[in-house]
């Protein structure tokens, strides 16, 4: 089996927790309401591709995306969920989150070096 192959049924596998943890935090301890089970399994799975970018850093493979894309990816989708799960105490602070990602982000784009 490749390595791509094993990172994908390892995403897959991750997901499925994913899912598996925001519909315990829901159903039975009652700790988010039904409405925020999309922004956690979003967030989460953002935390999810910022570890997968961190197992790509040892061993990437040529053709693949970097992991500096992969880990850009995983703050974005953290930073959508936790927008839309603060979205509850006001817009503002929902998008004063992705604009203070989005200029994170731009300054690590500019200041990577190859």
């Amino acid at each position: 089996m490749s390595e791509a192959a094993r990172r994908g049924l390892l995403s897959i596998g991750a997901f499925l927790i994913v899912i598996v943890i925001s519909i315990l935090l829901y159903a039975p301890l009652g700790l988010i309401s039904w409405d925020l089970i999309l922004p956690l399994i979003l967030a989460l799975s953002g935390i999810w591709l910022m570890v997968l970018a961190g197992i790509k850093t040892s061993n990437p493979d040529q053709y693949d995306r970097g992991p500096f894309s992969t880990f850009s990816w995983g703050v974005l989708l953290l930073a959508l969920g936790g927008a839309w799960f603060i979205y509850g105490y006001g817009l503002l602070y929902s998008i004063v989150l992705l604009l203070v990602v989005l200029a994170v982000l731009a300054i690590a784009a500019a200041l990577k070096r190859k």
